[in-house]
């Protein structure tokens, strides 16, 4: 979870390497306090996400989410396997696997402003009004970016995006 979510949001496994090792090193000082909670996960994913937002912020030229995942693997990801891990049929899984592997291709082509915004509240479950104050821009900005972005999206997938 640490590690898909961190490659989502900085798009270079490198990068999301180092997060997602931070994220660990800060659970790791925190264990007495997580070992028993059951808010745990919750804490690794918020965790995660403000490393990987500080992160954008500090190299904001480098904002390349899913830029570099475009030509990775075929292979499914963490994300593939936990989506279909309900589904009995292996052709089901498949179908999944290359529409997932379609959007992140077409994500990727999204410019900076569409795509962060997007990859939040889709992905992160973060409200417009928490996008527009973490990534400091207006109410107005955010949802327009989300918008044109979607539109995007459905232009180039059709009615997958749907």
């Amino acid at each position: 979870m640490v590690f898909a979510t961190a490659a989502r949001l900085l798009g270079n496994p490198s990068d999301a390497e180092d997060i997602a090792q931070t994220v660990f090193l800060r659970a790791f000082q925190r264990f007495g306090e997580l070992n028993t909670n059951p808010a745990a996960p919750g804490w690794l994913k918020t965790v995660t996400r403000n490393a990987c937002l500080n992160h954008l912020t500090r190299y904001r030229t480098r904002w390349t989410l899913f830029s570099e995942m475009g030509g990775t693997t075929d292979e499914p990801t963490e994300a593939d396997l936990e989506l279909a891990a309900d589904d009995p049929s292996p052709i089901t899984r498949l179908e999944r696997a290359e529409d997932l592997g379609r959007l992140e291709r077409a994500l990727a082509a999204l410019p900076d402003a569409q795509r962060v915004p997007l990859v939040l509240f889709h992905f992160e479950d973060m409200n417009y009004q928490d996008i527009a104050t973490t990534l400091g821009v207006s109410l107005a900005k955010v949802k327009t970016n989300i918008f044109r972005g979607r539109e995007a999206l459905r232009k180039v997938l059709g009615d997958v995006a749907r």
